[in-house]
């Protein structure tokens, strides 16, 4: 389907789910006032019109006349709403196939015409008011439409920047003693071109120095594309600093795959920009490279590759072999990969002594339910390890949840995470 055809049919779908909806309204509303009719009419098709019209702008204006924030905003407006629609629509459907087959019974069978009934003492029994079952389903619909609206709205509002802390606890066989309790802090997937709220995400990077770590991971994605979204930025993250360094990698986001560039120079040079940023924030970004790390005269090793992903945005850059050399005999090594699917793909079958992998990415969808033993989201669909803590034999992955966001400009559920890991001898 070309562009232009689009054009035309995503407004007339729009304008069918919202004359669909309107029938539950119009049927719930039939008890109200005529004025009152009148007002609830103008307010539900005034909002097709902004939708409509929010639609054609988006589509007829250059692409970069608009900033992306404003831009995402915008289609959230108009896609938040019919996404939450589409649930009322299905309900409405039930009834109005109910009434199909009604019809379709009612062709060949009439019902006989029954006499109001009255009791022994010659009263008759009065009609009550119960709830028909198509009013019944109006009602249904509405509400479950609006259950959506309302969740995705409070998680641009309050989910986006609720950040949590998260405590995990690695228990390592070959720990020197000089690192038992050291703590590390991991976030990732900051996605500076998507935020809308400084204020808030100042506040998170306050909430991650109150922990006081020892140590900072960060895995990857400090930008959606473009490496000027997070100048912006910079005064906020290059407060983020431990005793033993802040340590970070690239994720598939930092590389720009997503956009189109001039020229090939360009798009290189959006990546040595992204970089130039770790830098200029003081971090010490690793490009498929190790670091060894001492503490009380022991020593780890630290490893960092750019993207190395074999799922759904596989995007294989980074080379583990080169970051790997010269780390074989220390007794611990950790391994900072962007994409989870580095895990199963390459770490745990050709480096069993790598110990823990720190990674990200799937920001867990940003939708889903986390509580306890309880969870789920769409990303277990697409990736095997998508949050938390996983294990196999004495190899450790964990997926953080992420910082930011992307896409839809907020959270629902799953909310963006700062772990601290305690690194414990086991």
């Amino acid at each position: 389907m070309n562009r232009t055809a689009l054009f035309f049919i995503l407004p007339a779908i729009l304008l069918l789910i919202d004359w669909y909806v309107f029938q539950a309204v119009k049927t719930l509303s039939r008890s109200a006032t005529e004025s009152t009719q009148r007002i609830i009419t103008i307010a539900f098709w005034g909002f097709t019109v902004l939708s409509l019209v929010l639609y054609i702008i988006m589509q007829l204006l250059p692409p970069d006349s608009i900033s992306r924030n404003t831009r995402t905003f915008l289609w959230a407006v108009i896609a938040i709403p019919y996404f939450s629609k589409i649930f009322a629509v299905l309900i409405i459907l039930i009834d109005d196939i109910g009434r199909f087959f009604r019809w379709i019974v009612s062709l060949f069978y009439k019902p006989e015409v029954r006499e109001a009934v009255e009791d022994s003492t010659q009263k008759t029994i009065p009609a009550t008011d119960t709830i028909t079952r198509s009013d019944f389903l109006m009602k249904t619909a509405l509400v479950v439409g609006a259950v959506p609206l309302v969740g995705f709205t409070w998680g641009i509002v309050s989910g986006a920047h609720d950040y949590r802390i998260r405590r995990i606890k690695l228990p390592l066989k070959n720990l020197p003693s000089g690192f038992n309790g050291m703590t590390i802090a991991q976030i990732s997937d900051i996605h500076s071109g998507s935020f809308f709220n400084k204020t808030a995400v100042k506040g998170g990077v306050e909430m991650l120095l109150g922990q006081k770590p020892d140590m900072v991971f960060f895995t990857g994605d400090l930008v959606n594309s473009h490496a000027e979204e997070v100048n912006s930025y910079i005064d906020i993250f290059n407060k983020v600093k431990a005793p033993l360094g802040v340590y970070s990698t690239l994720g598939n986001h930092d590389y720009g795959k997503y956009v189109q560039w001039p020229s090939v120079q360009a798009e290189r040079q959006n990546v040595m920009n992204v970089v130039a940023a770790h830098k200029q924030m003081g971090w010490n970004i690793m490009l498929d490279e190790n670091k060894i790390l001492e503490q009380n005269g022991d020593k780890i090793a630290l490893i960092g590759v750019q993207n190395l992903g074999f799922g759904p945005a596989a995007l294989p850059v980074g080379n583990l072999a080169k970051a790997y050399e010269g780390t074989q005999d220390y007794p611990v090594k950790l391994l900072l990969s962007h994409d989870p699917t580095h895990w199963d793909a390459e770490v745990r079958p050709k480096y069993p002594d790598i110990d823990v992998q720190f990674s990200g990415h799937t920001h867990g969808a940003q939708f889903g339910v986390d509580l306890g033993d309880v969870r789920w989201s769409p990303a277990q669909y697409f990736y095997k390890q998508w949050a938390g803590l996983y294990q196999e034999g004495d190899q450790r992955l964990y997926v953080n949840r992420g910082y930011g966001y992307i896409g839809y400009p907020g959270r629902v559920g799953i909310l963006p995470e700062i772990t601290i890991f305690e690194l414990v001898k086991a």
